[in-house]
């Protein structure tokens, strides 16, 4: 068994006043318009670009082509007066009007990864927004490469090692940059977990991973093995679990920084075959990525952890693998959840409200003021939403507080309804409770509307599907690279933070 991996996640981040000798690349942002492109901020670091700097720099830019369109890329030699750079890379950030933090993340994540093979790196996006420029530098910039058999990549395919972002005084961005550094490496984090393979990163391993960091980072921990889930009754977990030779866990992670109490649930199938309900052939390697609301919440806790919080956040994680083999639960098997109720398994694939299920009973033992659950839950959600948009449940009030942070962080979760005349196809024949409606209408809503029924009356709750926006399948985009996004751990933690304010 082994420890967590012991490598860097990113570059090295530090705040400069001046540019270092022997700077590989400045990155400055540039703006579209009808009178063409502009260099911003506009006068916020004088002592560098100049007048004359920054009109050679135009000159030079016009003259291949560069628009100021959103993360595009141009690079230039430095000019003469900049004697301390070798090149300069323009990024697009539109129309200056429309420029926002989401925005610097996206266009500093298309630099930081269009930079590999550079040692030293510096930025004037910090002027727009520090901590943006920073999450997308460190983000853009991340790879993972465990797994490949030459340990060391070619020069030109190494990451950027350190960038620095400009500032016009001392201590400006001081705390930003704290944030924006954690938070990146969380996310960075919770994509490590999610791009390990399933061969490496089976529940008992994925526990003793958690367990690590959490105790590294002085926090309480406790992880439930396979005879004390069964002797606990935790039928969902074990009833998902059976099937593998590499038996469940369910881990507990808690933060105490203060009176108010969240609880966070995440999904953690560390592969999903669909079990009896096997799933097809094609595209079934994606799912390596079936837990990653685990790997968000975990690297949420730690997070909260590392910011000092002034709040209690526990992480309820429950972790299987959904294999078919003799043992497997069969569809028709009748399993009682922890807490007494009994679900019918029409759909074995329909595994993760299982496990779920199990994991916020436990949860809501602890009586949290706030409930929190992360799955890649639905193929449906991808139908209904696309694979960049996480669906957002739960009581209307608190359901509604999340979408909408989760948009103002970058995440895009968007909020979706449970229609009570979908509540009446999950009843069962012969128990309380089905798995799986007996159609394909609003599936999304269906699971959802499945693990209401373990969420106590009045606990504000929210559900975020993110079965596409967790796993990117197609090429690489803003801050986003193949595979493993961290989705949705800003939005996490940025809840976490405004009820910690309140």
């Amino acid at each position: 068994m082994t420890a967590v991996a012991d490598r860097s996640l990113g570059p090295e981040l530090a705040r400069t006043e001046t540019i270092a000798p022997d700077t590989d690349v400045l990155v400055i942002g540039l703006t579209s318009s009808e009178n063409g492109p502009a260099i911003v901020p506009a006068d916020l670091f004088g002592d560098v670009l100049t007048a004359e700097v920054r009109a050679e720099l135009l000159d030079a830019l016009g003259s291949v082509g560069a628009k100021g369109k959103p993360e595009e890329l141009t690079r230039v030699p430095a000019p003469s007066a900049l004697a301390d750079v070798t090149s300069v890379l323009a990024v697009g950030l539109g129309a200056a009007d429309k420029i926002d933090a989401e925005q610097v993340r996206r266009s500093a994540g298309v630099a930081g990864r269009a930079l590999s093979g550079t040692e030293l790196v510096a930025t004037t996006l910090s002027g727009i927004d520090l901590g943006a420029a920073a999450e997308g530098f460190y983000l853009g910039a991340y790879t993972f490469s465990s797994f490949k058999s030459k340990s060391a990549p070619k020069p030109d395919e190494r990451p950027v090692v350190r960038l620095e972002l400009l500032v016009p005084e001392p201590g400006f961005g001081t705390l930003d940059l704290l944030r924006a550094q954690l938070v990146a490496e969380a996310i960075a984090t919770a994509r490590d977990f999610v791009n390990t393979p399933p061969s490496a990163l089976y529940p008992a391993e994925f526990a003793e991973r958690a367990r690590v960091l959490a105790e590294a980072a002085g926090l309480e921990v406790e992880v439930i093995e396979e005879e004390a889930l069964a002797a606990a009754g935790y039928g969902g977990i074990i009833g998902v679990g059976q099937g593998s030779s590499r038996p469940p866990r369910l881990v507990r992670i808690t933060y105490a920084g203060g009176p108010k109490k969240i609880a966070l649930v995440g999904k953690g199938i560390t592969f999903d075959t669909g079990g009896i309900s096997i799933k097809p052939a094609a595209n079934m390697e994606n799912m390596t990525s079936d837990m990653a609301g685990a790997a968000a919440v975990i690297a949420t806790v730690l997070l909260a952890g590392r910011l000092g919080l002034p709040v209690t956040v526990t992480a309820t994680v429950p972790m299987a693998e959904n294999m078919p083999s003799a043992t497997a639960q069969r569809p028709g098997d009748v399993l009682t959840q922890y807490g007494g109720t009994t679900v019918e398994v029409i759909n074995t694939d329909a595994e993760g409200r299982l496990i779920l299920a199990d994991a916020i009973v436990r949860a809501v033992e602890d009586e949290p003021d706030y409930l929190i659950d992360v799955a890649t839950l639905t193929g449906a959600q991808m139908v209904a939403l696309g694979t960049r948009t996480p669906g957002v449940m739960g009581t209307e009030e608190f359901r509604d507080r999340v979408a909408a942070i989760s948009r103002s962080v970058g995440e895009n979760g968007w909020a979706m309804p449970l229609p009570a005349e979908l509540r009446a196809d999950i009843n069962s024949k012969v128990a309380d409770l089905a798995n799986v409606a007996p159609h394909r209408w609003g599936g999304m809503l269906s699971a959802a509307l499945f693990l209401k029924e373990f969420v106590p009356e009045g606990l504000p709750w929210a559900h975020l599907d993110v079965a596409g926006p967790a796993y990117n399948t197609g090429g690489p985009f803003g801050y986003i690279g193949k595979g493993g996004t961290g989705v949705p751990v800003r939005t996490l933690i940025t809840v976490i933070e405004e009820i910690g304010a309140e």
